[in-house]
């Protein structure tokens, strides 16, 4: 059995060279402490403070309460869309349930187009000096054309034709009710409108036509194209915060039935499955439609390019009407051109067929036809892995210039050829990553309905994690499209790849909890931080598995819900028992960046003759006498204190005393078990960077053997600026290296290595390798 003195001998065997120094500080911080006092900034504090109090409605485990509701909204639509005067005509019932327990006076609707009214005071949110310099298209939106009114004109709002009072403020309209709408009760009524539809490629909206000169045709791509209910929820009653542009959309859960009429010799698709396809196809565009939804190989073409290039000469004075519904989606788009190829394929996805569809016209070609029924189908099979069974019907890639927007089960997406078909690899993986991208969005937020106008980075930064991850797997799955013997060239979600924005000028960067309207970057903050910051949860902090299982669970918990930010990061720990509070904070409460290092090491030789500092320290435990107690003691070497002799030998030969210690209290066999360190290091690492993160260290001895040693993110949590290690070793360390393989977006490498690695500026190397 051990004695108590056996035990505080370990104890400063192994402590004796950082503790002096470190309860000396700890005794300053007391004393300040005293002095002065000081409010709870330890990183690693829990976030009540941040995060709402738990409730009925939503857990503290992350998950919806018992009095979860959530309120739906169901649309019966009939669109016209005048491809001659570029304006569409639509009237709508929407029947709206209040499963709410709160009575409702009003109801809020959005009417997001009236940002592109003459009157839209969105124009005028920032400044706009003039720049030094600018594209020709750019400069003529902005400075040369006709002022264009995109506004809805409303003309009636009624209830069983009574016209129902209306208030317009800006982007949203209240709509008055006869008498309180009661929990559990619903509401419907019927709305008239027409707006001009603006050209996407001049204006960058996120819907609209494309104009292509050559053959005076159009290609549109609608949405946001009708009057649209607002969210009520437990969290922000009405969710009615202006459309300024940048932060997208919230919207509750329905049922649609939208009947579209267009030019005669239009192809149209959009959400929600086709309801009349014989009306619309002909008999062999048809059979082929049907031999699509069997087909698992590789797609079919509905319409051929050769009909669409005929199609393009046609402009049919005819109309013809596609019909469409929908369940359960949170929103309604669609695209229809003459010049439309439409192609299909079947994929399995679980246990049941999904199709992946894509429409583009003849410029999209080669590259469409090759790549992007391939990347919606892939996508959707990524993303269900990660997350849940996709469960819509399709999935639509609709080829629009310049474009990358999403809605359920439909987006647009960039990657234009040159006009001889020949395309460079940026444009191909461009387009690839773009379509994972949007179709991507079916699941962050068109399922797992996050609030857009809020939290851009729940649904961005959600898809775009997942698209860093389905896009690796595009590479696996087809090499043939990747260069040989390289991963696929993701443009984020790599570490390395948002230093340059976390090391930048702190005055334009943003929390990424801030609102898209809010922030100065937004491709950074809502794409590119929070997929990286993701990316390293899962690889370096979490591991795969704890995280693959937590983010399914926030993933299943979700769909079909309206989530929070609190509701995912506490279901990634609740499913995990991972404490991520300090994560969370330092990754998107503020904009702290990474940079840990080495700041020194010294080599210790151990000894049982006393030291100064030794004795000074056991004094400061009562032990006045340390030669008649069997201690241990360290020396530094090249210190004064250091004897002739001690280097090359091991600790028993230069300690008797510990020699004698493992002959009484050990047996043979236990010793030969024993290692015996020769070496004895204390590492200093230090935190320049505000981000708490786990100290990975790569320690490379002198027979070249290394040794990878991951201390976790809590090794900072009792000082943030400093921290030290004891290494013990049989082997001589020759070099120590923080984060080799650049897993924790570390903005400044030049202090990550001991010794530090001279670096030569390039003249200076130009000037040695050209001397004489």
């Amino acid at each position: 059995m051990r004695t108590f003195k056996s035990a505080l001998v370990a104890f400063l065997f192994l402590f004796s060279a950082g503790l002096f120094a470190q309860d000396t500080e700890n005794g300053q911080q007391q004393t300040e402490v005293k002095e002065a006092g000081h409010l709870n900034q330890n990183k690693f504090r829990q976030l009540y403070q941040e995060f709402s109090t738990p409730n009925q409605y939503r857990t503290a485990s992350g998950a919806p309460g018992p009095a979860y509701y959530q309120n739906e909204a169901d649309y019966k639509m009939n669109i016209e869309l005048h491809d001659r005067e570029k304006k569409i005509t639509g009237r709508e019932t929407i029947t709206y349930h209040n499963n709410s327990p709160s009575d409702l006076e009003y109801l809020w609707v959005q009417l997001d187009q009236n940002i592109r009214s003459k009157e839209s005071v969105a124009k005028l949110k920032d400044g706009n000096g003039i720049p030094p310099v600018a594209q020709p298209g750019s400069f003529v939106a902005e400075y040369m054309e006709e002022d264009f009114d995109g506004g809805f004109n409303i003309t009636s709002v009624t209830v069983d034709g009574k016209p129902l009072n209306t208030v317009i403020n800006q982007t949203m309209m209240r709509v008055d009710l006869p008498q309180p709408l009661k929990a559990g009760e619903s509401f419907t009524f019927d709305i008239e409108w027409w707006y001009n539809i603006n050209d996407h490629v001049v204006n960058r909206g996120r819907s609209g036509y494309e104009e292509f000169a050559k053959d005076g045709n159009r290609a549109y791509v609608i949405a946001q194209f009708f009057p649209r209910m607002a969210v009520y929820n437990d969290v922000e009653g009405w969710q009615n915060y202006q459309f300024w542009g940048n932060g997208e959309f919230a919207l509750p859960f329905g049922n649609y039935e939208v009947s579209i009429t267009v030019p005669a010799d239009h192809i149209l698709d959009g959400t929600g499955v086709l309801q009349n396809p014989k009306e619309v196809l002909t008999k062999e565009q048809y059979k082929r439609y049907e031999k699509a939804k069997k087909t698992y190989d590789k797609p079919v073409m509905v319409v051929t390019q050769e009909e669409a290039e005929a199609a393009e000469k046609g402009f049919s004075t005819e109309k013809k009407t596609w019909k469409l519904k929908a369940e359960n989606v949170r929103d309604f788009a669609f695209a229809t051109s003459r010049k439309f190829i439409w192609d299909m394929m079947a994929v399995k996805v679980g246990g049941k067929d999904v199709m992946a569809v894509s429409m583009y016209p003849k410029e999209g070609n080669p590259l469409w036809e090759e790549y992007s029924t391939k990347a919606v189908a892939h996508t959707l099979e990524s993303y269900s892995d990660h997350t849940f069974a996709y469960p819509y019907p399709k999935a639509i890639s609709v080829h629009a210039k310049n474009q990358g927007m999403e809605y359920p089960m439909i987006c647009w997406n960039y990657g234009r050829p040159d006009e001889d078909g020949t395309y460079s690899d940026r444009v191909k993986y461009g387009m690839i990553s773009v379509i994972i991208h949007e179709v991507g969005h079916n699941f962050f937020p068109m399922i797992v309905n996050s609030d857009e106008r809020q939290w851009g980075w729940m649904d961005e930064g959600l898809d775009t994690f997942m698209q860093y991850i389905a896009e690796q797997e595009f590479g696996e799955k087809y090499p043939e499209a990747i260069a040989p013997n390289t991963k696929y060239p993701s443009r984020r979600g790599a570490p390395s790849q948002i230093v340059n924005y976390m090391k930048g000028d702190q005055k334009y960067i943003s929390p990424i909890m801030s609102n898209p309207e809010n922030v100065y970057q937004l491709g950074n903050n809502a794409y590119g931080k929070p997929a990286t910051a993701l990316n390293i949860l899962r690889e370096t902090v979490m591991g795969k598995e704890l995280f693959d299982y937590a983010f399914k669970t926030y993933a299943q918990r979700w769909k079909f819900k309206h989530p929070t930010p609190e509701d995912f990061f506490r279901t990634m720990e609740d499913a995990s028992a991972v404490d991520l509070d300090w994560f969370w904070r330092g990754w998107f409460y503020t904009t702290d960046y990474v940079d840990i290092g080495v700041e020194g090491v010294k080599k210790y030789f151990v000894t049982d003759k006393p030291t100064k500092e030794g004795k000074d320290l056991l004094a400061r435990y009562g032990i006045q006498d340390p030669d008649s107690e069997n201690f241990l003691y360290v020396v530094e070497e090249g210190s004064e204190e250091m004897e002739e002799g001690m280097k090359g030998r091991s600790t028993v030969e230069n300690a008797p005393k510990l020699q004698e210690y493992l002959m009484d209290n050990f047996t043979p066999e236990q010793r030969k078990d024993m290692k015996a360190p020769k070496y004895f290091y204390e590492v200093i690492f230090n935190k320049p960077g505000g981000l708490v993160m786990p100290l990975i260290v790569e320690y490379t001895y002198a027979d070249g053997t290394t040794e990878k040693v991951t201390y976790p993110a809590q090794i900072w949590r009792k000082n943030d600026d400093q921290v030290r290690r004891a290494v013990a070793s049989d082997k001589e360390i020759v070099k120590i290296q923080v984060d080799p393989d650049l897993e924790t977006a570390d903005v400044n490498t030049d202090n990550n290595s001991w010794p530090q690695e001279m670096k030569i500026d390039k003249f200076q190397e130009f000037k040695a390798q050209n001397q004489g």
